[in-house]
């Protein structure tokens, strides 16, 4: 069994690909224990409540400083206990202890091809603008690990998207999700779950 911790900021379609695939039973002992967002109104609780799936709302803005938002973030994610933090569409920089107390547990989906338009400032539309703005011909997305960097942890999958004539961030954007993005992250997840993902040296090795 693998338990997971989803968390979300926006429409939530990551999640989405994940419960498709666990209601079309193809990750089998794959679990949703909770999603939640920093966001309000986030429609990606939403899409959890319609599945019957916890969904909790933690609010910078509800507490006095940053300390006590970050241990009330990680006190509920502890509360469901997870194996595995999913982040899906989530724009929240994980806080440090977070990261620490779930090291190699955390695995975040970013829409570009890593070590290209990632890090600090590359997020949503910014990073297919970017990548339209350099005139690249292929981009993508990337599952990795998380760690105290930002996009810096090891890879655990990537899939390339062509950029066609005439894309806008829009279209370019709703591409990579379509043909990598829903379809990498449950992948990555499923080979947790079947523990076929093996970290040496900071590589990520898949086994057969």
């Amino acid at each position: 069994m693998l338990k997971l911790a989803v968390l979300v900021s926006g429409g939530g379609s990551n999640l989405q690909a994940i419960i498709d695939q666990i209601e079309q039973k193809k990750l089998p002992g794959v679990t949703i224990e909770v999603v939640i967002s920093n966001v309000a109104g986030a429609y990606a609780l939403e899409r959890a409540k319609q599945h019957n799936i916890p969904a909790e709302t933690v609010l910078k803005k509800d507490y006095v400083n940053r300390e006590l938002f970050e241990e009330a973030l990680l006190d509920r994610i502890n509360h469901y206990q997870p194996d595995l933090i999913v982040l899906a569409g989530c724009l929240l920089i994980l806080p440090e202890r977070i990261v620490k107390q779930y090291h190699n547990r955390i695995i975040n989906i970013h829409p570009s091809l890593i070590p290209a338009f990632c890090g600090s400032g590359y997020y949503g539309l910014k990073v297919h603008e970017a990548v339209l703005a350099r005139g690249v011909k292929v981009t993508g997305a990337t599952v990795h690990f998380v760690d105290e960097g930002t996009d810096t942890g090891p890879i655990i999958l990537q899939k390339a998207v062509k950029v066609e004539d005439g894309d806008t961030a829009e279209i370019l954007q709703r591409r990579v999700m379509e043909q990598a993005e829903w379809e990498l992250l449950p992948e990555a997840v499923r080979l947790i779950a079947e523990k076929r993902v093996v970290l040496e040296n900071n590589i990520v090795r898949i086994m057969n």
